[in-house]
């Protein structure tokens, strides 16, 4: 522990969650290996698990440090949001690859893919139906997040409560709009680079949406136990942040392959 200590940082425990995280993360990716060659799922089931019990245990142990051992004092959370702002620029440069790809391949098509785009037999995706209906539900979703960081600000309990459901609800409808627009899809990640453009950017998108609405509903369940204040809740504060940064995301690609590139 560092309360006694002659510094102000925050030094932390041995933990082993680092461990079982990367034991999680290498076990899930083996098994969607082992899903795509020979459609066996208990692999990456357990993956999955292993996953979602070191999360559970490992943001405990953070909540019990930032709520109840008073480790994250101001110089503490301003090195995190330094930390988080890197983490969201290399975010930012992971899809500025795809967009890369994606511009690269439409801008100068080859003869291998008719020079044109969309390649030749590509029957793309119309922008004004579940695409735009999504981009209206994520922008809506910034909206009642950006009311009950306000609202938090100004200690109005139930208000913080109702607009962190909605953006949960909101979030949990946009993946499976998501999910349902894949399946009805005329091509597939295999289908030129069109194809592999398409679903690595969304697909990853949709990840970083799961990813997001999970931080959120974890910030629910914190403030519903007051972990939560007027002048501390920088968890909170990094979720929305997150939030914010995969909805520009979003814009982005509907702009860019749904509207522009189709």
């Amino acid at each position: 522990m560092t309360t006694n200590s002659s510094h102000p940082y925050h030094l932390v425990n041995y933990s082993p969650w680092p461990l079982t995280g990367s034991i999680g993360a290498m076990t899930m990716t083996s098994g969607l290996t082992l899903m795509f060659y020979n459609k066996q799922l208990y692999l990456m089931l357990l993956g999955n698990m292993i996953i979602l019990l070191t999360m559970f245990q490992w943001w405990r142990d953070i909540s019990r440090e930032a709520t109840y051992q008073g480790l994250h004092n101001s110089l503490v959370i301003k090195g995190m949001k330094i930390s988080m702002i890197l983490f969201i620029i290399s975010e930012i440069m992971f899809f500025v690859s795809f967009f890369w790809a994606f511009f690269h391949s439409s801008l100068s098509p080859t003869m291998e893919i008719g020079m044109k785009w969309p390649p030749k037999g590509i029957f793309t995706f119309d922008p004004t139906q579940i695409p735009l209906l999504n981009t209206m539900i994520l922008l809506t979703s910034g909206m009642t997040l950006t009311w009950a960081h306000h609202n938090l600000i100004f200690n109005k309990f139930q208000q913080v409560k109702t607009g962190l459901i909605l953006t949960v609800m909101l979030g949990i409808v946009f993946t499976m709009l998501q999910g349902y627009e894949y399946l009805e899809s005329k091509f597939t990640i295999s289908d030129s680079v069109y194809g592999s453009c398409f679903f690595m950017a969304t697909g990853f998108h949709g990840i970083h949406v799961i990813i997001g609405t999970l931080f959120l509903f974890i910030c629910l369940i914190r403030h519903l136990n007051n972990h939560f204040s007027m002048k501390h809740h920088y968890g909170f504060e990094a979720a929305s942040w997150y939030w914010h940064f995969v909805d520009v995301v979003w814009l982005m690609l509907y702009i860019m392959i749904y509207w522009w590139g189709s």
